[in-house]
């Protein structure tokens, strides 16, 4: 079974109600839980801080209606790991929009560390009152390494796309990350930990494309190897140092600006679409799986050959854009809550 057609049973199971991971997949997950419980009980051990601050509140010191941007997820949304809030995702992604949109950014955090995909239904409820412009989704991890059901989780994540595009909210979703470079999980587990990370993060995307959102893929971006730069891992060695939620702002970035149109075309010039840029979504998000930094949004596509069988995807990469410092993100923040 290709990695195209093992994403797009695994979201039609969600869609559906089915999708069970079958023998192989279950022994999987029984191992990883064990794994991870392992790694859990290191992850704390090293653990020397808890959350940082929100940081909610308006970035950015333009004129007009402030762009309101909700961040929901799990603890890479939260950004376990740092102590300043000038550190983290929200606030690091509302400052550099805010300079792009010349408008101020209000950030709106609902995200809990801990959180599993079944858990967004409680935060789109609470981010639903402020109105958001535009929401970011950070979640995947915690459902690889619990008990949760795949199809489930996929599930829920449409089920969360869907509310906030129909409430007018454009929706960026970060898809999980790659779990086999995290050091905490060892071989041969991790190995098995990288496939089931991306089958989760291409069956996430062929939802959240489906709902009208967008994805990112983060890949390796919240779990460099350790091997190769040990300073993208925060104390704990499993959530990002400050130096990877500033590689995964980048990453996200772009496709938050252009999906409230404030992306210019000339950030990316010299970076061309390929002419294999557009095609069937569950293609798409197999391919988009494996590379870091990766857009996935819905198109459509028409003329001789082209048939209705399947919705179509357009793969895009921006040129990754240049990140405030978290000095100046908290310059940028007027108005910013600490709580």
């Amino acid at each position: 079974m290709t990695r195209a057609s093992a994403a797009r049973r695994l979201a039609t199971g969600a869609a559906y109600g089915g999708g069970g991971v079958g023998l192989a997949g279950a022994a999987l997950v029984t191992l990883l839980r064990e794994e991870a419980r392992a790694a859990r009980r290191r992850v704390t051990a090293n653990r020397a801080q808890a959350d940082p601050p929100t940081g909610n509140g308006v970035y950015g010191r333009g004129r007009g209606k402030p762009i309101v941007l909700t961040v929901l997820g799990d603890s890479s949304a939260v950004g376990l790991g740092v102590e300043q809030a000038g550190q983290t995702p929200g606030v690091l992604i509302a400052a550099a929009l805010a300079e792009l949109a010349e408008r101020p950014v209000r950030l709106a955090k609902f995200a809990k560390s801990g959180a599993v995909s079944r858990d967004l239904a409680g935060q789109v409820e609470q981010a639903l009152p402020e109105h958001p412009d535009v929401a970011l989704i950070m979640i995947g991890a915690n459902d690889v390494t619990s008990r949760a059901r795949p199809a489930e989780s996929v599930a829920a994540l449409a089920d969360a796309v869907r509310t906030l595009v129909a409430a007018g909210c454009q929706v960026v979703v970060g898809t999980c990350p790659d779990l086999g470079t995290v050091r905490p999980i060892a071989q041969p587990l991790r190995l098995f930990a990288r496939r089931w990370s991306r089958q989760l993060a291409a069956a996430q995307t062929i939802a959240v494309v489906a709902e009208g959102g967008r994805t990112v893929s983060l890949g390796s971006v919240l779990g460099p190897s350790f091997a190769t730069d040990r300073q993208m891992f925060s104390s704990d060695e499993f959530h990002p140092s400050a130096f990877g939620y500033a590689a995964a702002a980048a990453s996200l970035l772009p496709s938050i600006a252009d999906a409230i149109g404030v992306w210019p075309a000339s950030a990316d010039r010299g970076l061309r679409l390929r002419r294999d840029s557009v095609r069937p979504v569950a293609q798409a998000a197999a391919k988009a799986a494996g590379r870091t930094g990766t857009e996935v949004q819905p198109t459509e596509v028409s003329g001789p050959g082209h048939g209705p069988r399947e919705p179509w995807a357009r793969l895009r990469r921006h040129r990754p854009p240049e990140i405030p410092t978290a000095e100046q993100a908290d310059e940028a923040g007027r108005t910013a809550v600490s709580t």
